[in-house]
C-alpha cells in the first residue's frame, strides 16, 4: 500500500494497468489496496479509460528531505527518526522507546494516528497525510521538579520554527497551546516515563494542522487554522525539519538552564497578557487577569483574592466573554 501511494502521491491518473505493472500485482490485487486506501480517509477518484488519482496531490514524509533541511546543530543532537504511515500514538510509541532507556534525541513521526491525543484526554483529529505528528524523547536527570515549563518553552520553540519559515502572527495560549488570529493551530502534549525523582524520560508530543480537510475538522469544538490557510503551498517536510530542529534545540538548552532561558519569550508572545480569562479547573472556574507567568511556568492571576499561581495539570485557559 505505501508503494501505491507514493505512486498516486502527484495527484496525476494512473491506469490500472500501469499500477499493477510497477506493484507486480493484478488489476484485482490494485483495486483492493485502492479500497484500503480510501479506508484511511484518502479520497481516490476511478475514471475509466483514466485509472486512478488522489483528489489532491499528497506529500508523503520523507527522511531523507527533513534530514536535508535540519539545522545543523539539530542535525547533531539528533539520536534517530522513525517515520510511520499509521499508529495509535507517536507519543504512545515514543513512550514504549523510551521506556527502554534510549536516552536523548529520538523522534518519531506517523502520517496518521488513530488514537492521537490532547490534554484532558481529548481527541486529536488526525487524518492521513495532511498534518503533522510527531513526538520527541529526551532524558532528564533531576525529575519531574526539572520539567517545570517546558510546556511553554515547547510552545516557544514551535512559535521560532514559524517565524524561521515566514509564518507570522503566531502566539502562545497558556499552557500548552499555539493560536494564530486566535485560532488553535498546534497543541502540546508532554508525558513523562522513569523516575519522577531522578533518571527520567520526556515524550514532547507536538500535532500541528498543515492542510487538515475540513470534512475531518468537524468535530472540533473551537476555533481551529491550519499553516495552508496563512502561509499556503508550505512543504510539510520542511515544516517538519525546522520544528524537529527548533524542539532539539530548545531540549538542549533547556536541560541546561530550565525555563529561566525562555520565560520572557514566552510572555511576549503571551496572546492573552492582560486580558481577563477565565480558567476552568475541572471544578470551578477561577476568573482574573492574566499576568505573564513565573519562574516555574505557572499563571500568575490577578484575582479579587490577590494574586493566585495557577498550575498547568487539568486547568485550561479561556478568554471571558
Amino acid at each position: 500500500m505505501d508503494k501505491l501511494l507514493e505512486l498516486l502521491a502527484d495527484g496525476e491518473f494512473h491506469g490500472g494497468d500501469e499500477l499493477g505493472a510497477q506493484l507486480s500485482v493484478s488489476r484485482a490485487a490494485v483495486w483492493k489496496q485502492i479500497q484500503k486506501l480510501e479506508q484511511l480517509g484518502l479520497e481516490v477518484l476511478s475514471v475509466k479509460g483514466k485509472g486512478y488519482r488522489l483528489a489532491a496531490p499528497l506529500e508523503l514524509l520523507s527522511e531523507e528531505s527533513i534530514r536535508a533541511q535540519m539545522l545543523p546543530r539539530a542535525a547533531q543532537l539528533l539520536r534517530g527518526l522513525q517515520l510511520h504511515s499509521e499508529v495509535p500514538s507517536t507519543n504512545d510509541l515514543a513512550s514504549s522507546l523510551a521506556s527502554k532507556s534510549p536516552g536523548s534525541g529520538w523522534v518519531i513521526l506517523a502520517e496518521q494516528q488513530t488514537a492521537g491525543r490532547g490534554r484532558r484526554g481529548r481527541h486529536w483529529i488526525s487524518p492521513f497525510g495532511c498534518n503533522l505528528y510527531l513526538s520527541c524523547i529526551w532524558e532528564f536527570f533531576q525529575g519531574a521538579a526539572a520539567l517545570e515549563g517546558l510546556s511553554l518553552a515547547t510552545g516557544v520553540a514551535v512559535v521560532k520554527a514559524f517565524e524561521a519559515l515566514g509564518i507570522q502572527g503566531a502566539r502562545l495560549k497558556w499552557p500548552n497551546d499555539i493560536l494564530i488570529g486566535n485560532a488553535k493551530v498546534s497543541g502540546i502534549l508532554l508525558e513523562m516515563t522513569g523516575d519522577p525523582s531522578g533518571r527520567c524520560q520526556v515524550v514532547v508530543g507536538v500535532g500541528i494542522n498543515h492542510k487538515l480537510p475540513l470534512a475531518a475538522a468537524v468535530g472540533i469544538d473551537q476555533p481551529w487554522t491550519r499553516i495552508e490557510d496563512v502561509h499556503p503551498g508550505l512543504s510539510r517536510n520542511r515544516l517538519a525539519a525546522e520544528v524537529i530542529s527548533q524542539l532539539l534545540i530548545m531540549l538542549e538548552e533547556f536541560q541546561l538552564n530550565g525555563f529561566s532561558a525562555f520565560k520572557d519569550q514566552w510572555e511576549s508572545l503571551d496572546q492573552y497578557r492582560g486580558a481577563t480569562v477565565v480558567i476552568k479547573t475541572g471544578a470551578d472556574d477561577i476568573v482574573g487577569v492574566a499576568d505573564g507567568v513565573d519562574a516555574t511556568g505557572g499563571l500568575r492571576l490577578l484575582t479579587d483574592r490577590g494574586i493566585q499561581v495557577m498550575k498547568g495539570g487539568e486547568m485550561s485557559l479561556r478568554p471571558k466573554l
